[in-house]
């Protein structure tokens, strides 16, 4: 099964509402165009999968947007380990992140729905943190590897 970008979000202000968009250009020095996090460091990008997502909605009987996790990019296709610290995830044609950690789910979790940060946090439900090492302008439906 192919594993492909789903969705695309960023936000613009600290603990603002994260905004959906059609396509984004993704650069060394701003991560997700106009995502108030994006600027250089471990934790400039964040990707979650859309199988984990849903483990966690299910866990807690919900039925929650992805938008909710608060995380730039929604692959489907693939679930995140351990074991891929340090691998690289390529999409579309040009964009390169590479894969720095767990994205730790927080209590803004807990906020959004009782029970699911711990929902998140087996498995690496809640995704993983990424540098940008190469940019790229990025849709959904762009094919995805992890290397």
């Amino acid at each position: 099964m192919a594993i492909t970008l789903e969705a695309i979000a960023y936000k613009t202000a600290k603990r603002g509402v994260m905004k959906p968009t059609f396509c984004a250009n993704v650069t060394v020095e701003r991560g997700v165009e106009n995502d108030i996090f994006g600027r250089p460091g471990k934790r400039q990008v964040t990707v979650m999968s859309q199988q984990q997502w849903q483990l966690a909605c299910e866990q807690i009987n919900a039925d929650l947007d992805w938008l909710t996790r608060r995380a730039n990019l929604l692959i489907s296709g693939y679930q995140f380990s351990m074991a891929d610290v340090g691998k690289v995830i390529s999409i579309g044609t040009d964009l390169k992140l590479q894969i720095t950690g767990e994205t730790d789910p927080c209590k803004k979790m807990e906020m959004a729905h009782p029970g699911l940060e711990q929902a998140l946090l087996p498995d690496w439900r809640g995704g993983v943190t990424c540098r940008v090492i190469q940019a790229g302008l990025i849709q959904p439906d762009d094919l995805v590897t992890v290397a």
